[in-house]
């Protein structure tokens, strides 16, 4: 009877075995007796035909790429803990993923949805793709008929065009984080012009790494156009959705994206004909015109005949006009030395001396008062200041937290959670602490 362990002991034993052994793994079932309380936490339990298990996502890691609904099968990685106030064991989910066809084409529809409504599939979105690539980036596996089929339909359409891809995988877990990675090392390769994605044909399953919503918005922040050629004709994916253009099969987008040389060829002779056609008659209808303007032309002589006479009545009309404006100034100048002489400024001089006195002084007195009202207002704001000072408040018994390590404020105890670091400041100094729960 030495060795008696209390209740809580042995709980505790058992959760730190359990999470030790146990500390990330991944979990498939179906979800029952769903539960989201006000905090926020979706409460379930993970069931098959032999066994069930409690689980938990917290709000904080609810990122799911659907909602979760009673009878959907999931698979989840989780990390595996006892809850010691009833000795339960459950699991602690961060990541879900859809299993099977029912909840693969709910989290397909509830994706789309969302998607469209934000305006990622809009037409004024799209962007035009270069009408002759200098060189493509293809994101697709390195092995199979899709990179075969692309490589030799842009090699007999445009020898010259340059391809360069980026392997990944397709289907698995593993594809979509290769997938982004691929977009982001595209753009940054000189020369890039278009992404293609492209896989071939499967089920709803295999082509889930294109339904996702991380690989959607990659696309859709894409700075070059991305062609989604991704499964047959028949199907359709959210990258599909999201892309500047879609197209049926792999081998249609090389298509699309390289135009052929022959035809090229051609719409260049025609082109080149059809502008030597158009400078013809341009330099027909030239020198038409300039035969009608010759004949219109008069002999220098008779112009310059014609302007003579011009300038000589303009002459004429202009002394007489200079005449009778000389006229009319020296009888208004007149006019004025008489009002001047009658006005004589002495009187005025003097009154003006007296309104700058009066207004003068009106001005020291003004700016006397002005002074003094302000010196008041000064005196008010500098004590309501003080009242309102944040050292102020802190000298009275309150504090400020904040949360580490970015220093933002805690206004809301909704963004913090167990384990995060915080700083307090009190009346002469800082408190650093770490939150053990939050109530």
């Amino acid at each position: 009877m030495q060795d008696v362990w209390t209740v809580s002991q042995l709980s505790e034993h058992i959760k730190t075995l359990l999470e030790a052994r146990f500390e990330a793994l991944w979990v498939e079932g179906e979800v029952s007796n769903l539960r989201r309380p006000a905090s926020g936490h979706s409460y379930f339990t993970l069931k098959d035909d032999r066994s069930q298990i409690r689980a938990v996502i917290f709000r904080s890691a609810q990122k799911t790429p659907f909602a979760l609904e009673d009878g959907l099968h999931i698979a989840c990685r989780a990390r595996l803990t006892v809850y010691t106030p009833r000795g339960d064991y459950q699991l602690i989910i961060d990541r879900v993923e859809p299993r099977g066809l029912g909840a693969l084409q709910k989290a397909f529809e509830q994706l789309k949805t969302k998607l469209q409504a934000e305006g990622l599939f809009d037409e004024g979105h799209k962007k035009p793709l270069p009408f002759l690539p200098k060189r493509i980036g293809v994101i697709t596996s390195p092995t199979g008929a899709v990179i075969r089929d692309i490589l030799q339909i842009t090699g007999r359409r445009f020898p010259a065009v340059s391809i360069l891809i980026a392997p990944v995988r397709v289907q698995g877990p593993e594809a979509p984080p290769e997938i982004i990675k691929a977009i982001d090392v595209l753009q940054q390769q000189r020369g890039v012009d278009v992404i293609i994605i492209a896989r071939g044909g499967g089920s709803l399953e295999d082509l889930h790494p294109f339904n996702t919503e991380a690989v959607a918005r990659a696309v859709f922040l894409s700075p070059l156009p991305v062609v989604s050629a991704v499964g047959h004709e028949t199907d359709f994916t959210i990258t599909d959705f999201v892309a500047d253009l879609r197209a049926p099969t792999p081998s249609a987008a090389a298509e699309m994206v390289v135009p052929a040389r022959e035809q090229l060829g051609r719409q260049i002779d025609g082109s080149y004909w059809r502008l030597l056609q158009i400078q013809r008659r341009w330099a027909a209808r030239r020198r038409e015109r300039l035969a009608e303007a010759a004949r219109r032309l008069k002999s220098p002589d008779r112009i310059l005949s014609d302007f003579r006479m011009i300038l000589d009545d303009h002459l004429e009309k202009l002394a007489l006009s200079m005449n009778r404006t000389a006229a009319i100034g020296n009888g208004e100048l007149g006019h004025l030395k008489t009002r001047l002489a009658l006005a004589g400024p002495g009187n005025r001089i003097a009154k003006s001396r007296m309104v700058v006195a009066h207004q003068q002084q009106q001005l020291v007195t003004g700016m006397r008062n002005c002074l003094k009202e302000g010196w008041h207002g000064m005196d008010r704001q500098r004590i309501a200041l003080q009242g309102l000072s944040p050292l102020g408040v802190l000298q009275r018994g309150y504090s400020i937290t904040r949360r580490l390590p970015e220093g933002t404020i805690v206004k809301n105890i909704a963004t913090l959670a167990a384990g995060d670091h915080i700083d307090v400041q009190v009346a002469g100094g800082n408190i650093r602490a770490r939150v053990e729960d939050v109530l």
